[in-house]
């Protein structure tokens, strides 16, 4: 199985530039999606509803304080499987035009993120996990 490092340098390598907020819901997806049309993850990293969205806490750790990322420092997207390379590929293609706004509004407006945060005050911090489960069953309804 890839690491959460591995897909972050593929995104990258793909997108090219994106802000941090976007690369972390470009990872979201491509795991719910995996989730969905593989069923199975991409990666094991936890996924933290944070206030802002769905975070990696193993990427935040690494990318904090920076803006805008260009390429990321660890990671190998040549490990990534084809069936991976594919499922990334189409969401990058659906969700790679959107702004790092949309894409966290987006994600305040789905099941896994609201259940994760039940209970938790608007904008408080939080480190509830998403879980693999959650997001399976709610995209897999779509």
């Amino acid at each position: 199985m890839a690491s959460v490092h591995d897909l972050a340098a593929y995104i990258l390598r793909q997108t090219g530039p994106v802000t941090a907020m976007k690369l972390q819901k470009l990872v979201y997806y491509c795991q719910a999606w995996s989730l969905v049309w593989e069923e199975r993850p991409l990666f094991r990293a936890k996924i933290e509803a944070w206030a802002d969205g769905p975070v990696v806490p193993q990427l935040y750790r690494l990318h904090r304080g920076t803006f805008k990322i260009s390429k990321w420092p660890q990671g190998n997207p040549e490990v990534l499987s084809e069936d991976d390379r594919s499922t990334i590929d189409a969401v990058l293609k659906f969700y790679g035009d959107k702004t790092s706004q949309w894409l966290s509004d987006l994600t305040h407006m789905e099941k896994p993120w609201r259940e994760a945060r039940r209970g938790v005050p608007p904008g408080a911090p939080c480190r509830n996990e998403i879980t693999a489960a959650g997001m399976a069953e709610y995209y897999g309804s779509l």
